[in-house]
């Protein structure tokens, strides 16, 4: 048996270039050939984890030094009421002559002031009616808050990492954010709808149960048109309340003749839920 076996292969062996030795270091060669790919990945798997916690520590010192910024620097002085009834002839002279870049300008300060989670974001909405009219400035209260709010979404979720997800909703949690994935839309829907929760909170939860981007996009921009609507048309009537040293009424959208339409929008939008939780799994 060890003729035909070791034997025959030390005779093959011997007969290549170089005897054994060669044939040693033929293999050992190609051992290392097949060997490589493996242990390169190793490799990168090793240096990726350490890359990407700092990518995440990186992100995470960036929003709360744009959010400390915004404090330190006195913005929520800057975005008032008192400040526009100051400067409100200059603002509106500006924009008239600088449509483009008034836009493009307004569409930026809503933008970082919802992925920084700064306060103010009411008032840019009142803003935008009062500075655009009521139909641009619904346009442009949607377009901006929905880009900030996707803006944040997607930093809360690389700051937080799947690993870290998975943990957090272990065992039965693991049951509740995969129903709440199930239903991701109308649930989101819903909390855009009804103005029980803030903004920022309602942009930085789904993150944590992992909701799909698509049904957070769609959810968020439907979802506050309403809101959008309201207060862009309390803005376009601000012109009278400046003028008197005022300052507009912000608790409208907690108006009966508001709140109550936004609830029956709310209520349609979980009717497919329930639908599909009366039906049942096999229904």
């Amino acid at each position: 048996m060890t003729a035909n076996g070791n034997g025959v292969g030390h005779a093959e062996m011997a007969d290549r270039p170089g005897g054994v030795a060669g044939g040693v270091a033929s293999s050992a060669a190609q051992d290392g050939e097949t060997d490589a790919p493996d242990r390169a990945p190793a490799v990168a798997t090793e240096a990726g984890p350490g890359r990407g916690w700092r990518a995440r520590l990186g992100l995470l010192a960036g929003l709360v030094l744009g959010l400390t910024a915004f404090l330190v620097l006195d913005g929520p002085a800057l975005l008032s009421f008192e400040t526009l009834g100051r400067h409100h002839e200059a603002i509106v002279a500006w924009v008239s002559a600088h449509r483009l870049a008034a836009v493009l300008t307004f569409v930026a300060i809503y933008v970082l002031a919802v992925t920084f989670s700064v306060p103010g974001a009411v008032w840019m909405s009142v803003a935008g009616g009062y500075l655009f009219g009521p139909v641009p400035g619904t346009i442009l209260i949607v377009v901006s808050a929905t880009l900030g709010a996707t803006a944040v979404f997607l930093a809360a979720r690389t700051i937080l990492g799947e690993g870290w997800r998975r943990r957090a909703f272990s065992g039965g949690g693991q049951q509740l954010a995969k129903r709440l994935r199930d239903n991701a839309f109308s649930g989101m829907l819903v909390l855009r709808l009804v103005p029980l929760f803030p903004f920022w909170l309602v942009n930085l939860v789904p993150a944590f149960l992992d909701v799909p981007l698509r049904s957070y996009m769609l959810a968020t921009f439907l979802g506050i048109v309403p809101g959008a609507v309201v207060f862009a048309s309390v803005g376009a009537g601000l012109d009278h309340v400046l003028a008197a040293g005022g300052t507009p009424n912000l608790n409208v959208l907690y108006d009966p003749h508001v709140l109550g339409p936004l609830l029956g929008l709310a209520v349609l939008a979980m009717l497919p839920t329930v639908w599909r939780r009366w039906k049942g799994p096999d229904g």
